[in-house]
Parts: C-alpha cells; sequence; structure tokens
C-alpha cells in the first residue's frame, strides 16, 4: 500500500493480464505481479488501485486487485516482515480491508517478503 504521490523508485513493465502498465516500487510487489501474470488461474489484474476517504487527506492505493476464473475479486497488500510491527502500517492495512469489505470483496490478504517469493540478482 502506497502513497498516491509515492515519488521513490518504481519499475514499469507491460505484463499480460494487466489492464494497463504495471508500476512496482519495490521487490515484493515486483515478483508477486510476475506470479500473478504467470498464474493461469488469474483472469485481470489492476495494479495501485486508488482508495478513497481513507485516512487523513492523504490518497493512498491498493497494490493489487484481480480476478480469477470464477469471478472472485481477490485484494493483496505488499508489506515487508519488518513494517508490520509498524503502527501506520497497521493502521493502514486495516483502513484498506475494511475499504474493501465495505465493496463487497472478503479475499483480502497481504504479502510479505519471504524467501520463497523475492529471488535477489545479488550473489
Amino acid at each position: 500500500m502506497n502513497r498516491m504521490d509515492y515519488k521513490g523508485r518504481q519499475q514499469k513493465r507491460s505484463l499480460p493480464k494487466f489492464e494497463c502498465v504495471c508500476i512496482t516500487y519495490d521487490e515484493i510487489m515486483f515478483a508477486y505481479a510476475t506470479q500473478l501474470s504467470e498464474n493461469a488461474d488469474i483472469l485481470a489484474v489492476r495494479c495501485n488501485v486508488p482508495i478513497k476517504d481513507l485516512i487523513e487527506e492523504k490518497r493512498y492505493c491498493t497494490d493489487f486487485v484481480f480476478e480469477t476464473m470464477n469471478h472472485e475479486k481477490i485484494v493483496r497488500e505488499c508489506v515487508y516482515r519488518k513494517q508490520l510491527t509498524k503502527p501506520m502500517t497497521a493502521k493502514l492495512l486495516e483502513a484498506s480491508r475494511t475499504y474493501w469489505k465495505k465493496q463487497g470483496i472478503t479475499d483480502w490478504g497481504i504479502v510479505t517478503d519471504a524467501e520463497k517469493i523475492i529471488q535477489s540478482d545479488k550473489t
């Protein structure tokens, strides 16, 4: 979950199943975007989906909203494990979960930086 006006490093890619250019801000998002584009059970993916009226006047976006072949919508937020204990991260994740629940999406979850997901080019 990032702010809409995020100015940090980003990577832009065109991937199959993504409705527009996929912009990722860290290794977790990059790896998960690749997994989603290669998953045969995924029909369509949107990334950096704006969340309206989330917290204060700052605008945030959800990392991934995707639809499966059986037309179920799923939301995933990408977070580093070390960030999970921070109060603001917990507040934002809970606000995201609540927002999507109000939108009728019950399959909400987080993706963390487990070693199985991220493979670094560094040796």
